[in-house]
């Protein structure tokens, strides 16, 4: 990212930390993540634009509830009447401490309720330090991390206690395949949550003692999950985004955190994709489109033209995938049919 595209990068998270983080009483505020990914990408010039476009859907911070303290934490987690006040708890921590250091203690208390709020939390967060990590330290790129960070605390939500271990097949693509399906497919993604009672254990045997051996079982995740939406997408064109960008979003926080966190990162984040494949698995899958090359740059730009930010979101992981794995076109058809299948931003 060239100093231009980090300076509009910051102007952009000013503008939108004066909206909240949800609108309407639910659906999430994108646009934190969505900017991050249009400044990465080369598509500086669309940011102020597509925040025009899409602020009008969003609505101020909502009112404080009660300060949050050393001694109450644990009673506000998972209270959204707290969404500002955990927010600028977060504030107050990161302007006292190194941001590492402040996520390195909240990452293991925030990580069972990794599926709150449809993963978006964690994915947010997952953008917020791959700006710190990349492009340094500002004041716009600190908040942005409390925010997400309170986010992820005011919405926290575990999965339900006593979900069996199946026996899992070895690769990750497989082990998505065998998934199964919750039966009840009519509610919103809480519910379909709430009903899962048995999940391949594909993640036993990590360990801490061989940490490259877990960021790379966490990118085979990453890579199977983006490719599964090419040819499962159809089933839910948008809520399947998110069994590869919240994977995704957890590997992009390995290099900020100790080694001892990642082998639970990494099935907190097999337990967040698989537990939205569950969700929104369609009875069967189609072959995956074949077009021309796919040029990566191109794709994002038209990503960026299309302007849905789940659309983006995934373009942006799918070029992750396809950067580690150039030979293989899968996960570029998969960002491409999010961008076909997804209603545009308008």
């Amino acid at each position: 990212m060239d100093a231009n595209a980090a300076g509009t990068l910051d102007e952009a998270l000013t503008r939108l930390h004066a909206t909240g983080p949800e609108f309407r009483g639910w659906p999430t505020n994108h646009a934190p993540m969505a900017v991050e990914a249009l400044a990465r990408h080369g598509q500086e010039h669309h940011v102020h634009r597509w925040v025009d476009a899409y602020q009008s859907r969003l609505e101020d911070r909502p009112a404080g509830h009660e300060r949050i303290t050393a001694d109450n934490w644990r009673e506000a987690l998972g209270d959204p009447r707290y969404l500002t006040d955990w927010a600028e708890y977060f504030g107050v921590l990161l302007s006292e401490r190194p941001w590492r250091s402040v996520l390195a203690e909240w990452w293991p208390r925030l990580l069972p309720g990794i599926t709150a709020a449809a993963t978006h939390p964690v994915i947010r967060v997952g953008h917020a330090v791959r700006v710190l990590l990349s492009e340094g330290e500002t004041g716009p790129r600190r908040a942005e991390l409390a925010h997400a960070l309170g986010y992820w605390a005011a919405r926290h939500q575990r999965l339900p206690a006593g979900i069996e271990a199946l026996a899992a097949p070895s690769s990750a693509e497989d082990a998505l395949r065998a998934v199964e399906a919750i039966e009840d497919q009519s509610g919103g993604i809480n519910a379909r949550l709430g009903q899962l009672r048995r999940l391949p254990a594909w993640t036993a045997g990590a360990s801490a003692e061989d940490p490259a051996a877990v960021s790379e079982r966490l990118g085979r995740l990453v890579r199977a999950a983006t490719e599964y939406y090419a040819t499962h997408g159809h089933g839910e064109p948008v809520m399947l985004v998110h069994a590869a960008t919240a994977p995704n979003a957890v590997l992009r926080t390995l290099p900020a955190l100790p080694v001892e966190l990642w082998p639970a990162s990494l099935e907190a984040a097999w337990s967040a994709s698989a537990g939205v494949v569950a969700s929104y698995r369609p009875a069967r899958s189609v072959p995956a489109g074949r077009s021309a090359a796919l040029d990566p740059e191109e794709l994002f730009e038209r990503a960026a033209l299309h302007g849905d930010a789940h659309a983006i979101k995934l373009v942006d992981t799918a070029l992750d995938v396809a950067a580690a794995h150039p030979d293989d076109g899968l996960a570029l058809q998969a960002g491409l049919l999010a961008v076909e299948l997804i209603d545009p931003l308008g």
